[in-house]
């Protein structure tokens, strides 16, 4: 039995580590090329920070990615709110009138080829001639990760007793008190969670950007695109290396929120 629950742990360290390697390798060979004092991606020059340099004065590049910040946080807003009372209507509408008809279309996006999205929404904006910039590529990124969102809580949702709401109401609470006092709370790591989800969705969009934006509007994403097609500047590199390492902090940011909120949880609980 311990021989076989060796070659088992073996197994799967392998496994594991052949599936990091798939995974984060091409990112670490980024990030150290981000420190490439050599014009050419390709060929190593030694250590140096000149590429982040490169950015930080890179008037265009810097203007995109604050497109990129502004449309994704308001985009990942609007979506969180709209996408946590469609969840909520979904989960606690079980004899809503066409309930299965909202369901499917609300998670159209999720199996919906960009490429359609985005031109539909062209199109649409061309039909009531609406000015392309900032607002369309945020309206058209809320329509896309709004049903990310709503997935999100409402997998949460459905695993919470409602008993604790009843219990609430029969206190005296109306139905909307009950729920901004018990069910909120509850539910709040996983908005948090569809927010981020929906945040990092719209800073990564590239095709439904590109159908939505107009002059003076550019994403990074659509800045980076056009930066490649002439070559790999390790100043791509660096911005790249950027945009990981903010991401890392903010999952770390939430992961030890989580498990604050977790302790005091167990702390505050009758023994």
């Amino acid at each position: 039995m311990a021989s076989s629950l060796k070659k088992l742990s073996a197994f799967n360290m392998t496994s594991l580590v052949l599936g990091l390697a798939f995974l984060y390798l091409p990112i670490v060979i980024l990030v150290i090329y981000s420190f490439n004092a050599s014009r050419l991606v390709t060929v190593w020059g030694g250590w140096s920070t000149r590429w982040y340099s490169e950015f930080f004065n890179d008037r265009a590049m810097l203007d995109a990615a604050w497109m990129s910040l502004r449309v994704g946080a308001v985009s990942a807003s609007a979506a969180t709110l709209l996408g946590t009372l469609a969840a909520v209507a979904l989960s606690r509408g079980e004899g809503l009138r066409g309930r299965t008809l909202f369901s499917g279309m609300l998670y159209a996006p999720l199996v919906m080829p960009e490429v359609i999205t985005g031109l539909s929404l062209l199109l649409l904006f061309v039909a009531i001639d609406a000015e392309r910039g900032f607002w369309t590529v945020t309206i058209a990124h809320t329509t896309l990760t709004m049903c990310f969102v709503a997935t999100v809580v409402q997998s949460r949702l459905s695993t919470l007793d409602r008993s604790l709401e009843e219990a609430a109401m029969d206190l005296g609470c109306d139905p909307a008190a009950a729920f901004v006092a018990v069910t909120l709370p509850l539910i709040l790591p996983a908005i948090a969670a569809g927010w981020m989800l929906a945040f990092a969705l719209s800073l990564d969009d590239l095709v439904i950007a590109s159908f939505t934006t107009g002059p003076g509007s550019t994403t990074l994403p659509i800045r980076i695109y056009s930066e490649v097609r002439l070559g790999v500047k390790p100043e791509i590199n660096a911005i790249c290396t950027l945009i990981i390492g903010g991401i890392a902090a903010v999952i770390v940011a939430a992961s030890f929120a989580s498990k604050l909120s977790s302790a005091r949880g167990e702390s505050a609980a009758p023994l």
